[in-house]
C-alpha cells in the first residue's frame, strides 16, 4: 500500500473518530440500556482485560490492534458467555476466546483446507477464504463472525469490520473501522433497531423478530 494511501486511511479514521461519541461513552449508553432492557446480558461482560492479557494477544496473534478495539477490551474484555449474544446474536470475545478461534482457524488454514478456494468479496477486502490478518471478536456458536480486517485489498481500510462466514463466500464490509461500527450498534440499540429476543436468546435486529 502506498504511503498516499495510509495517509488517506489514516486522516479517514481520524475524521470518523472526531465525530463519534467516546469508546466510554459508547459503553456507558449501552450499559444504560442494559441495566433496564436486559439486565442478564449486563451481567454477563467481563470486566476490562489487564495490560498483560492484552499483551498476550497480539503476540498470540502477530499483530497490533487498532486502538479503538484495544479500548474497548480494557473496559468490558468480553462475555462470560452465560447469556445470549451480545452483537447481532452473537458472542462478544474475551481476548482469550478470540486466540482460541483465530487459532482454530490458523490450524485449518495450515493443513491446507482452503487451497485453491476463494471467497467472494466487496472491493476493499482480499479474495482469502480466511486470512490470518482477519482478527474475529464475535462468534455465533457456528463458525461465523465479525473481523477487524488488518490486511485489507488495495481500496480497503486498514482495521475494517468485515463478515466471516465458515460455510459461505461472501465477505462484506460492514463499517470502516471497529469504533465506527460500536456507534452504528449501540444507535440502532437506542433507537429501537435491536432488541433482546427470548426465542434467540440474545440481542437481534428487530426485523428477525416476529410480532
Amino acid at each position: 500500500m502506498s504511503f498516499l494511501s495510509r495517509l488517506l486511511q489514516k486522516t479517514t479514521a481520524e475524521k470518523t473518530a472526531a465525530v463519534l461519541p467516546t469508546i466510554p461513552a459508547l459503553w456507558q449508553e449501552f450499559e444504560e440500556w442494559l441495566a433496564v432492557h436486559w439486565p442478564e446480558g449486563l451481567a454477563d461482560l467481563n470486566q476490562g482485560a489487564t495490560a498483560e492479557q492484552l499483551r498476550a494477544l497480539e503476540v498470540a496473534l502477530g499483530v497490533s490492534l487498532p486502538a479503538p478495539f484495544v479500548e474497548c477490551l480494557k473496559i468490558h474484555n468480553g462475555q462470560q458467555g452465560n447469556a445470549g449474544g451480545m452483537f447481532d446474536n452473537s458472542e462478544f470475545l474475551s481476548t482469550d476466546a478470540i486466540a482460541e478461534q483465530w487459532n482454530v482457524w490458523r490450524e485449518l488454514l495450515e493443513s491446507g483446507e482452503f487451497e485453491g478456494i476463494a471467497s467472494e468479496t466487496e472491493r476493499g477486502v482480499r479474495t482469502d477464504w480466511w486470512n490470518r490478518n482477519w482478527i474475529p471478536f464475535t462468534h455465533n456458536g457456528g463458525g461465523d463472525h465479525y473481523c477487524l480486517d488488518l490486511q485489507p485489498a488495495t481500496d480497503g481500510a486498514l482495521g475494517q469490520v468485515i463478515t466471516m462466514w465458515h460455510d459461505m463466500g461472501e465477505r462484506r464490509i460492514v463499517a470502516v473501522n471497529f469504533h465506527a461500527w460500536l456507534a452504528e450498534y449501540v444507535a440502532s440499540v437506542r433507537a429501537g433497531n435491536i432488541e433482546y429476543s427470548e426465542d434467540f436468546g440474545g440481542l437481534v435486529n428487530t426485523d428477525y423478530i416476529e410480532p
